[in-house]
């Protein structure tokens, strides 16, 4: 029996999904269906037994791949959206496969026959780095920015955070120059190597071997001080992304 999550937040979706699924395989069992980013990392988050997960992108609080990156999952992903510009994205978050809805039944059977050939190739199960491992790029370890008409292949051990003002987005390297980023923060935010990056609030993406510290501001709220002084930028990190914010610091 194929224990199953489905991350899908249209009902008319889930079923139609659900119904394909019962047409392929008769040993498909779903054990719990989560319709928001926020239910995702509460329940995945603890342990489970799912052995396959479906997952929608567009949720609507977020992309699902925000689930991934706050929960450590030991379960690979088939991705199910309306939309293909998400794929090589997909492919970092445990992603097996990639579906465009509406799902074809024939795609679905090569993606459920995808997981079974993986799962017997490798010996472990549970080892998702070993089973999602074929399918994963080498990572970027350079950035094209941008200084006046010259484009710089800015090395990510260099960049100290990325900020944007006025719908703008700024790199600054550890020497405290500044450059323009053609990204924005969302996209560079799943591009960027979620154990060296973190995305403090809504204007920031810190680096973590440029945090020299972190302290308690307004009780509730953390405050970022840099390594070097030649970065001067106060950044805050919120109530709500706190915890998440701590535990990276102390996992990274």
């Amino acid at each position: 029996m194929l224990n199953t999550i489905i991350i899908e937040d249209e009902r008319p979706s889930r079923e139609s999904l659900l119904q394909t699924l019962a047409r392929v395989s008769a040993d498909v069992n779903l054990v719990a269906t989560i319709t928001s980013v926020q239910e995702g990392i509460s329940y995945l988050g603890k342990p489970h037994n799912a052995d396959l997960i479906f997952s929608d992108v567009q949720l609507p609080d977020g992309l699902s791949f925000e689930i991934f990156r706050h929960c450590v999952v030991d379960a690979p992903v088939i991705f199910v959206t309306a939309f293909d510009e998400f794929m090589m994205n997909a492919f970092e978050y445990n992603g097996i496969d990639y579906l465009l809805k509406p799902v074809d039944e024939r795609e679905l059977d090569k993606a459920l026959k995808k997981y079974n050939m993986l799962q017997h190739h490798f010996a472990g199960k549970n080892d998702i780095n070993k089973l999602v491992s074929p399918f994963l790029q080498t990572k970027k370890t350079r950035l094209v920015v941008k200084k006046g008409i010259e484009s710089i292949a800015l090395p990510f051990d260099d960049i100290v955070l990325f900020f944007t003002e006025n719908k703008v987005v700024y790199v600054i390297d550890k020497s405290g120059k500044k450059y323009l980023s053609d990204k924005n923060l969302g996209d560079l935010e799943m591009e960027l190597d979620k154990n060296r990056f973190f995305r403090a609030n809504r204007q920031y993406i810190v680096n973590i071997n440029y945090i020299r510290s972190f302290k308690p501001y307004e009780k509730v709220k953390l405050q970022i001080d840099l390594a070097t002084s030649d970065v001067n930028h106060a950044i805050i990190v919120s109530q709500e992304t706190a915890p998440a914010f701590r535990k990276w610091v102390y996992e990274a």
